[in-house]
């Protein structure tokens, strides 16, 4: 008697184990959050690029390195000033890029 009830135990649970729980269509209910479209972000990245450009070459390309995530180190080598020139340079950029933006 008790292997009978071991067996169908076993049985039933192999038999669970192979379908696959699905859920209908319909009740399945979608939580999409509908956001507002906010460009506040993409019209401050536009006043960013246009004072960018009103910097010189070796500033522009200061910036655009910083802004790329590189350390001062690779920025240094690729514009083939020191490490420290590249710090101080990277904060008068800053001081400008404030006075043009913030008039």
């Amino acid at each position: 008697m008790y292997r009978v009830g071991l067996n169908t135990a076993i049985t039933l649970y192999r038999k669970s184990k192979r379908r696959i729980n699905t859920q209908e269509f319909d009740s399945v209910e979608f939580k999409i959050k509908a956001e507002e479209y906010d460009d506040t972000e993409e019209q401050q990245l536009k006043l960013l690029y246009k004072a960018v450009h009103q910097l010189n070459d070796i500033e522009k390309a200061l910036v655009f390195l910083y802004l790329e995530d590189k350390d001062y180190r690779e920025i240094s080598a690729t514009l083939g000033i020191s490490e420290v020139n590249a710090r101080v340079k990277m904060n008068r950029v800053k001081k400008k890029l404030k006075t043009i933006l913030n008039p």
